[in-house]
């Protein structure tokens, strides 16, 4: 921690050129609508022999009620760090309330498709990206805090490391909150389906090492129990991770603080892939 702590400190006073910023609509076929995202890159990308410097890519994923737009106004500090770290952010659109799975009754909430089939794909396509799964990583805050663990869980041959600040990873005690029932059905008839779309049964998939995984949660965040029974149960597992609890809530200042933390975790990722 105290390793970390130093290179953040560091990380803090380097001035950089922002990177730039562009955001694009596409046409997502598993949404059956119009959405967008937005991609920060490098401003200036070195040019050797008149080929692109290709870098790693963080997904990250907004929280319910969100848009691909919070971020940007989360943590607008993450567009200079795109320049400092030499990564491509990408802010994805997980909507309102998606939870970022497949529905199983509503068809056009596709979300676990559309991001791993559609999005990364266009971004590979079109972005001077390193395209494997070691040079991608996915977090988000709250909702898509579930969505980062849930995503490169069930895609690791997509996603070589995830993470989540402030994590839902386990919503059934709040069966009458966020519009799940939109999306799973009523708890009380459907209480197998509702465990198997949560982290906590999801976790139970993985092997140790599939996966770089580091999350965190402020002690007086609504999901702090659930973040504290996911890092018991992957120890019970035998998964190695990293869990970190500090002071705080679950708000924007407690977001914008943790994203700099994970930055670092996914760019020594990198480094060493």
């Amino acid at each position: 921690m105290k390793k970390l702590f130093t290179a953040i400190c560091i990380f803090i006073g380097i001035h950089a050129i922002a990177g730039s910023v562009d955001t694009i609509e596409m046409k997502s076929t598993f949404l059956k609508k119009a959405t967008k995202f937005v991609v920060i890159q490098p401003r200036h990308q070195n040019q050797q022999n008149n080929t692109q410097e290709r870098y790693p890519v963080v997904y990250l994923l907004n929280g319910y009620d969100g848009n691909y737009a919070q971020w940007s106004k989360t943590a607008p500090q993450l567009a200079k760090t795109a320049d400092d770290l030499k990564m491509i952010f990408v802010y994805a659109d997980g909507g309102k309330s998606s939870w970022y799975f497949d529905s199983p009754i509503d068809s056009t909430s596709q979300y676990e498709s559309y991001i791993t089939k559609e999005l990364v794909p266009y971004v590979d396509a079109n972005f001077p990206t390193k395209a494997n799964h070691k040079s991608r990583a996915i977090t988000g805050l709250s909702m898509g805090g579930h969505g980062g663990l849930y995503l490169a869980i069930r895609h690791s041959d997509v996603f070589g490391a995830a993470g989540s600040i402030s994590g839902g990873f386990d919503f059934r005690p709040f069966p009458k909150s966020w519009n799940l029932q939109n999306i799973l059905g009523e708890y009380e008839t459907n209480q197998s389906r509702w465990y198997d779309y949560t982290v906590m049964r999801q976790v139970e998939l993985l092997t140790n090492k599939q996966l770089a995984i580091i999350f965190d949660c402020g002690v007086d965040d609504i999901f702090i129990t659930v973040n504290r029974a996911l890092h018991e149960k992957l120890l019970q597992l035998k998964i190695d991770h990293d869990y970190i609890e500090r002071s705080g809530g679950h708000n924007h200042a407690y977001w914008r603080s943790s994203i700099d933390f994970q930055m670092l975790y996914f760019h020594q990722f990198f480094q060493k892939n």
